[in-house]
């Protein structure tokens, strides 16, 4: 794997106003919590934030979501309400973050004042 590349689940809803994301530790966990209710949702998403992408689809530019946009979309702020509706009514995929580019270190090698 390149350097600072990763695979992060995530669930994508389609609302009818925006689009909207939240990140999950993984795929397998999210699955068992929509029959299983008892495990934490703390041990299902990544962080309780919850993105939007501008009608952008799953793989648009990611900005928090406001809690007006929460209320419009889902008629609550409450965002673990919203995160649950989000996990059950979404569609679970794989983002993958693109690798670091450049040089690890310029200066490997390189003596420097002898």
């Amino acid at each position: 794997m390149a350097r600072g590349e990763a695979n992060q689940p995530k669930i994508h809803y389609k609302g009818k106003a925006d689009d909207f994301v939240v990140f999950v530790d993984d795929i397998k966990t999210a699955e068992n919590w929509k029959t299983d209710k008892t495990i934490p949702l703390a041990q299902v998403v990544s962080s309780f934030k919850i993105f939007i992408t501008h009608k952008h689809g799953a793989q648009g530019s990611f900005d928090g979501a406001s809690k007006a946009t929460l209320e419009n979309e889902f008629g609550t702020s409450d965002e673990d309400a919203v995160i649950k509706q989000i996990i059950e009514k979404g569609t679970l995929q794989e983002y993958e973050f693109p690798e670091r580019t450049g040089t690890k270190n310029d200066n490997m090698g390189t003596r420097v004042g002898h």
